[in-house]
């Protein structure tokens, strides 16, 4: 009998001993908080997703594809991922030729050649025939700044003057560009357990921008913003909240001094849903400069982001624990607010948006 009951208990200390050994990964407390709750799965408005990426799709993904932006009013999505030349005349005919005023699409810049001596002249003079078979925007993806590189190793900085026959032709046409430089500025600093970021890096090591290979980031960002600088005339949508969703005064203070500059959400809800106090202030004073994004596309995943903008809740999930290992608050930004937040602002941004889907 002492036997036994000396075996049962090690086998219990042994379990205790494992619980206490759990990954951070494993560890997925249940919160016993009580508050009340208001789960969204529709938003309040019909909105605009400035930020979506889809490939050259078959009609039955494309018609599936709307009946689930139906199911989270969904109005308009746009697809950055557009390409040129004859894949983008092929998704702008696949997308828009089925549903005309359900998408916008934006096209790429190929960075094929950069080494010739015209090679911006050439690009530009693509991005026109583009703007011709539809396109009605330009994406920069974040390779630009830190992988496209010269032949002869140096990198093609974000501000460099090569580009600018590109820009020119965005802003004769008043097309915006969306532009995502660097990543957020984690990825840049030591994987050590004050990074906020080290289960993601951890997970995913090929995300890290050790200084060896990359610029820091404080050096794409000056780049970025000169460039903004530098084209007045051009509507520049700063991705991701410019990487500064955990910064809102110095974005805004960018915000203030480049006023071509308008930021979008996608993938930055975590920093906004961790200081909703001060969030919703910044929202209502730059009102007028923000868009909603999401990046990735999953429907049950926006929930989260209509309930950060809409509601007061308090300690709530969010949905991918690498990027926020906190919890979530709403903003509870007034109508108005959400409203250009919404649709209003991209109405005013994007060309050719049917605005008549959307509340007067």
């Amino acid at each position: 009998m002492r036997n036994r009951l000396v075996l049962a208990g090690a086998a219990l200390a042994a379990a205790a001993l494992a619980q206490q050994q759990m990954t951070i990964e494993e560890y997925e407390p249940k919160s016993t908080l009580v508050v009340p709750q208001h789960p969204v799965k529709r938003s309040k408005y019909p909105f605009i997703d400035v930020h979506n990426h889809q490939g050259d799709m078959k009609p039955e993904n494309i018609d599936k594809l709307v009946r689930d932006m139906d199911s989270i009013n969904l109005r308009v999505m746009v697809n950055l991922s557009g390409g040129s030349g004859e894949r983008l005349e092929s998704v702008v005919k696949g997308m828009k030729g089925r549903y005309a005023d359900r998408f916008v699409v934006f096209a790429n810049i190929s960075f094929s050649g950069i080494d010739a001596a015209d090679w911006g002249t050439k690009a530009a003079a693509q991005l026109e025939q583009d703007v011709r078979h539809g396109a009605q925007g330009l994406k920069f993806f974040k390779n630009f700044g830190m992988d496209v590189k010269y032949s002869n190793g140096e990198r093609m900085h974000v501000d460099d003057p090569k580009l600018d026959p590109i820009f020119e032709v965005c802003a004769k046409h008043g097309i915006p560009v969306l532009i995502h430089t660097a990543e957020p500025a984690s990825f840049f600093q030591p994987i050590d357990k004050y990074n906020e970021r080290w289960l993601e890096l951890k997970q995913f090591p090929g995300r890290a921008r050790p200084p060896e290979r990359y610029p820091s980031w404080e050096t794409l960002m000056t780049e970025q913003h000169d460039l903004f600088a530098r084209h007045p005339k051009v509507k520049f949508i700063n991705a991701h909240l410019g990487w500064m969703g955990g910064n809102l005064a110095e974005l805004g203070r960018l915000m203030d001094r480049l006023p071509n500059m308008y930021t979008e959400i996608g993938a930055v809800l975590a920093e906004l849903g961790r200081q909703p106090k001060y969030a919703h202030e910044f929202f209502v004073k730059y009102q007028d400069r923000i868009m909603f994004g999401k990046d990735i596309w999953e429907p049950t995943e926006y929930y989260t982001y209509f309930r950060v903008l809409e509601t007061g809740d308090e300690y709530f999930p969010y949905y991918r624990k690498r990027h926020a290992f906190w919890s979530m608050y709403g903003m509870e930004l007034p109508d108005e607010v959400l409203k250009k937040v919404y649709y209003k602002n991209a109405l005013r941004v994007i060309p050719g948006i049917n605005a008549s889907a959307f509340p007067k």
